[in-house]
């Protein structure tokens, strides 16, 4: 037996998030039956983590047991051929029986991405979220930085969510602006990567802190603000769910001997 860890990339636009649902139309579901045919084992692979439907990622880890015999060489090709144009596995090697793609992940980055364009861009309208009114960007990064480190972040948690503690660390948070698509002497505003990195995301924590700093950045309350939000552990004092299509899943670290 061996225990195979994989990555993936996929356009989350037409599926229902990554964990199997009853429907059947999640990554998962596509990649459990590519390896059905590929192998003939019907097995559940474990990933990283999920993300939700029109999600998007881009190396997402998963990790499954497997009996067969297929050089590793061959699996990314193999799986690739079996998988929908919107999804594709990129590295595939062998980890020993105990790792496990969850349990194991250190570090997460999650990125999300507004164009603050006046105008959409249609070669990119699925991955980001079109913001063409003027942002406070500045507002948003000073906003953005209170949120770093050890906190409980019910505040910025989904009302569903089941976890019994709040409490995670982020490691990292800062945003990039791309100037290259802007139009000369327009008030193009840019793409704004925002990239946090953190130990663990509470279910669309990292959405509502996005919808939070868009309203920082709409000047409907000052940067500090943001503090006082994180301290009030209460959803409704946090801003709306921003829009998945925005949200990426953007890398999954783990030990060195594992990564």
């Amino acid at each position: 037996m061996r225990n195979l860890l994989m990555k993936v990339n996929y356009d989350g636009t037409h599926y229902d998030g990554f964990q199997t649902q009853p429907q059947g139309n999640t990554i998962q579901d596509r990649l459990e039956q590519a390896i059905l045919h590929l192998t003939g084992e019907a097995l559940k692979i474990t990933a990283s983590g999920r993300t939700d439907a029109g999600v998007h990622a881009y190396g997402q880890p998963f990790n499954f047991i497997t009996s067969s015999q297929i050089p590793l060489e061959r699996w990314c090709l193999a799986l690739n051929a079996r998988l929908p144009q919107d999804i594709v596995v990129t590295e595939a090697k062998e980890v020993p029986l105990s790792f496990h793609s969850r349990r194991g992940a250190k570090r997460k980055t999650y990125r999300y991405t507004i164009n603050g364009n006046r105008f959409p861009d249609p070669f990119q309208r699925r991955w980001q979220h079109h913001h063409p009114l003027k942002l406070d960007i500045m507002a948003m990064q000073q906003g953005l930085a209170h949120l770093v480190g050890t906190h409980d972040y019910t505040s910025f948690a989904s009302r569903k969510s089941t976890k019994t503690s709040h409490v995670r660390t982020i490691y990292e948070a800062y945003m990039e602006i791309d100037r290259s698509m802007c139009r000369p002497g327009s008030d193009d505003q840019g793409v704004i990567h925002t990239y946090i990195t953190g130990s663990g995301f509470l279910q669309h924590m990292v959405r509502i802190i996005m919808g939070t700093l868009i309203q920082v950045g709409e000047r409907k309350y000052q940067a500090d603000k943001v503090a006082d939000i994180l301290a009030a552990c209460n959803r409704a004092a946090a801003g709306p769910t921003a829009v998945a299509k925005g949200l990426a899943l953007w890398s999954v670290e783990y030990d060195e001997d594992n990564s």
